[in-house]
């Protein structure tokens, strides 16, 4: 209760006190008056009534008691509530007083707060315009490094391989290994018209057809070389031309009928390419050239290869058809003979007091020739294939050097056939190729090094391939079946597919799934098989690797399983 309710009592007090004792004299008045009456009467009244009127007055002296009681105890209520009045006044006067003095030191204490709230803020106005600043150019640090990271695209995959080979003859052993492979790099656009790239892969360095590494020899560090490195020219105004120089990707079609899969050549390539519109089904046609550089030397002939390539594009309805041409002429190939300065696997060289020793390095070791001919050198520099010089030579007799005895001009008809089933993620692909070398020599050898008259040059190749599904997306499966029969001259057996029976001179089936896992993890499963083609001919694999008695008998077949991992990003 404030004091002001309090004092608002007190004329209530008073007026109830005025009308009590208004009240108690009128009803002493009317008492004072019925007794008078009383008493006038009383002489001729009875004893009886002089009774009865002696209980009326005791009775109404009673009552008047009563009422000056009260009134009392309402006099001494009200001199209390006026009491209590008076202190909650003085309280209030107080409490005044106090809140009068702490609002005065409030006031002086917040104009302190104030000055320093003032200051406070001022130099939080600093603060954040210095971080406002620190942040904006951070931003801009951030903005520039993903500008420069975002022309960068990394790629890579890294693929786990367990893999045996069985083969039907005697002294052949079975033979199991586990091998990894490793490619990591990234391509950059310099600006709208230019793009360049670098890549690294695993694999011996003198194995140009391979980027695995066998897991063996101790544990020890697996190589790491430059596979690709390149710049590319795509102008904007004019996206019909495409101009590379450096070590690229294929910048045409290929199969394994003609090199392996993990060559990536070197020198030049330049292609035209036109999208066709309004042309019924003919829906793309390019043309291209390329300056292929394998050998330069300081002093003497070079070697390089020469060539042009054109393809299409047809569409007509679910079928879309890609026919290509490729002509690539080879220039001094025989120095592949001597290219090979590498040797491991215990390659042996003669040492200064005419004894033999083992030669450190890293490599796939001399391709040695047929068993017993001194035409292809044992120690390097030696001829330079992975999977074995199949190919004919002779021994220079001016040079005393071995070379060659085909030149290498191929010709490569390719056609590619995607047909859509219905079911999007089963289309039918169907691959024809026929291979030819148009320099060959029309006269092979036989396995003495004589030549074989009626056989006629060792020049062609052909290729089959069927298969069903794809391997894009998650769950994505794929199978099929390869066939090729390829003759001892139709490529140079330096680059062809490694996987293959022999370089050249081969008979081969290949059977293959493959099931997408993940969006970036496949599994893939191998069946080669293959058998040398010719055996009665020179530095073919049968002979070389003994799984014959004798030249023209027929070599069991090798079969060789291949169970892949890989994992793209």
């Amino acid at each position: 209760m404030n004091p002001g309710s309090k004092w608002s009592m007190v004329p209530t007090i008073l007026l109830c006190g005025l009308f009590l004792s208004a009240g108690v004299s009128a009803q002493t008045r009317s008492v004072t008056q019925r007794s008078k009456k009383k008493v006038a009467q009383v002489a001729f009244a009875t004893a009886s009534d002089v009774q009865e009127l002696r209980a009326a007055i005791a009775a109404q002296q009673q009552q008047i008691q009563q009422l000056v009681l009260q009134l009392q105890q309402q006099q001494a209520a009200f001199q209390q509530a006026q009491q209590q009045s008076q202190q909650q006044l003085q309280q209030t006067q107080a409490a005044a007083a106090d809140a009068q003095a702490k609002a005065s030191s409030l006031e002086n204490a917040g104009q302190d707060k104030d000055s320093k709230l003032s200051s406070d803020v001022t130099d939080l106005g600093i603060k954040v315009a210095s971080n406002a600043a620190a942040s904006k150019e951070q931003e801009q640090r951030v903005k520039n490094v993903e500008g420069v990271l975002g022309r960068f695209r990394f790629t890579g995959d890294v693929r786990v391989r367990g893999e045996s080979f069985f083969q039907n003859c005697s002294g052949c052993a079975q033979r199991n290994r586990a091998r990894v492979r490793a490619r990591f790099g990234f391509d950059s656009k310099l600006n709208e018209d230019f793009t360049a790239g670098v890549f690294l892969a695993t694999g011996s360095l003198a194995d140009l057809t391979s980027a695995n590494e066998t897991l063996t020899n101790f544990f020890d560090r697996k190589t790491i070389g430059l596979d690709r490195a390149f710049i590319t020219y795509h102008p904007v105004k004019h996206p019909w031309l495409e101009a590379t120089g450096g070590k690229w990707a294929f910048t045409w079609n290929r199969t394994s009928l003609t090199f392996d899969p993990d060559i990536n050549p070197e020198g030049f390539s330049e292609k035209l390419s036109w999208k066709l519109k309004n042309t019924g089904a003919l829906k793309n046609f390019s043309v291209g050239a390329m300056q292929l550089l394998y050998n330069e030397i300081s002093a003497g002939t070079d070697s390089y290869a020469l060539g042009g390539q054109a393809s299409s594009t047809f569409e007509l309805g679910p079928w879309t058809a890609t026919p290509q041409f490729v002509a690539l002429k080879w220039n001094n190939p025989s120095a592949i003979l001597q290219a090979n300065a590498f040797a491991v696997q215990a390659t042996k060289a003669t040492d200064s007091g005419g004894g033999t020793i083992n030669l450190p390095g890293e490599g796939p070791g001399c391709a040695n020739g047929t068993a017993g001919s001194d035409k292809l050198p044992a120690f390097a520099p030696c001829a330079l294939a992975s999977n074995g010089m199949t190919n004919a030579v002779f021994t220079d007799p001016l040079t005393g050097a071995p070379r060659l005895l085909s030149g290498y001009f191929n010709t490569d008809y390719i056609l590619n056939n995607v047909v859509k089933t219905g079911i999007e993620r089963l289309p039918f692909n169907l691959l024809l190729e026929f291979q030819q070398n148009l320099d060959a020599a029309n006269h092979p050898l036989d396995s003495k090094g004589k030549v074989i008259t009626g056989l006629g040059p060792q020049n062609m190749g052909y290729m089959v391939d069927a298969g069903l599904g794809q391997s894009r997306n998650k769950n994505d499966v794929q199978f099929g079946y390869a066939f090729w029969r390829q003759e001892q001259d139709a490529i140079l057996a330096t680059f062809s597919e490694s996987e293959q029976r022999a370089s050249t001179n081969v008979l081969q089936h290949r059977i293959y799934a493959r099931w997408k896992l993940r969006s970036n993890t496949l599994a893939e499963f191998n069946l080669w098989r293959g058998r040398t083609l010719n055996t009665g001919l020179e530095n073919n694999a049968a002979l070389n690797q003994k799984t014959i008695k004798a030249a023209g008998d027929r070599e069991p077949y090798l079969n060789r399983y291949q169970f892949d991992l890989i994992y793209s990003f």
